[in-house]
């Protein structure tokens, strides 16, 4: 039976996470795919409870996993700690391996006027923001005293090589265009990733490969988002661009993903922050929580049909008009799950009839 690792972490996380989970327990249970749960603590809840942002049973229990779901760390509480949740996130992402993260971000068919750009600027823009997790700013050597600090920004070959790859096998199963973001005119390092990427572009005759500057691209992605596919970049970079593409399609609460690593359990989360002000009034959106939920099924899990039942029983939702607060909606976070579920209720019976059916057919047949 899969057994996925629940990481609520902080602020509203627990609350996200919780409607994304009775999205997979209604599906583990009307499509019999035995899914097993368990809970621990990461970030600044980890802290409160035992002083560490990863506790060695956490890790240990992600080791096992089949997948992992996160909901978000970090919040003002721990601004004095002397150890910020966010360590915990990072760590995990090195203990485990997670060198690649995937953040598709698209605009919804019938919400292109949500969008702060004009609705035909809007429409049709459709990204996969394959971002490398491990190296650059975040991990290298930092110094800092009362006047000065610094912070190292440092890859291999090997290290842009690898997230290379992932790039390029994505563009195959989407539309065959890789645009490679790097500051190649000032930075060593850029230079260095632009070099090796066109080194692995010949392995993929069929996938398109241009590169931007990080500037030109962040305004490409607000005057012409449809003009990418998908944007391979480094760490700091990708956070950035990818929670740019999140205000693109309405909010950031909208917007999932899935971290990899070359073996493993995947970490699948919203990309959205902990938002501590919005806790406890069931007004956070919990639909970048669903949807990772459905990459779960997708990726880690190899359920593509379950999959795609709760991600158009999520689209479903927001193209009726149930929406949270962030969306213009007057819907409460628990309302809006509610909702997924009735729609996704409603598919699966539909499903699990179809495929009687079929059943039956073929029986008459044989």
């Amino acid at each position: 039976m899969p057994n996925i690792v629940l990481l609520p972490g902080d602020g509203i996380g627990p609350e996200v996470i919780a409607e994304a989970v009775k999205c997979l327990a209604l599906l583990s249970d009307a499509c019999d795919l035995g899914l097993r749960f368990e809970t621990h603590a990461i970030g600044g809840a980890a802290i409160d409870a035992c002083g560490d942002p990863l506790p060695p049973a956490t890790l240990a229990a992600c080791e096992r996993a089949d997948a992992i779901l996160l909901g978000a760390v970090g919040g003002p509480k721990w601004d004095t700690a002397g150890t910020r949740p966010e360590a915990g996130l990072l760590g995990l992402r090195s203990g485990l391996g997670l060198y690649a993260n995937l953040r598709p971000a698209r605009v919804i068919a019938g919400m292109e006027h949500l969008s702060p750009l004009k609705a035909k600027i809007a429409a049709g823009a459709d990204v996969l923001v394959v971002r490398e997790l491990t190296g650059g700013l975040y991990f290298g050597d930092k110094t800092q005293d009362e006047d000065n600090a610094s912070d190292l920004c440092a890859y291999s070959r090997v290290e842009v090589e690898r997230i290379a790859h992932v790039a390029f096998q994505a563009a195959r199963r989407r539309r065959h265009k890789v645009t490679s973001v790097d500051k190649a005119n000032v930075l060593a390092t850029s230079r260095l990733w632009r070099k090796t990427v066109e080194a692995v572009a010949p392995h993929y005759p069929d996938v398109a490969l241009d590169h931007l500057y990080i500037d030109a691209a962040a305004m490409a992605l607000v005057t012409h988002p449809s003009r990418f596919d998908v944007i391979l970049t480094e760490n700091m970079f990708g956070d950035i661009l990818s929670d740019q593409l999140s205000a693109i399609g309405g909010s950031i609460g909208l917007l999932a993903s899935a971290s990899a690593g070359d073996e493993g359990a995947l970490l699948f989360e919203p990309i959205h922050g902990s938002a501590p002000d919005l806790v406890g009034r069931d007004v956070a959106n919990p639909a970048g929580a669903i949807a990772s939920a459905a990459m779960l099924l997708d990726l880690a899990l190899e359920l593509p049909e379950e999959a795609n039942m709760l991600h158009r029983a999520l689209e479903a939702a927001l193209v009726e008009g149930c929406r949270t607060a962030d969306l213009d909606g007057d819907h409460g976070c628990a309302a809006f799950g509610d909702r997924v579920r009735e729609i996704l209720k409603a598919r699966v019976i539909h499903h699990n009839a179809m495929v009687e059916l079929i059943a039956m057919n073929r029986g008459c047949c044989a």
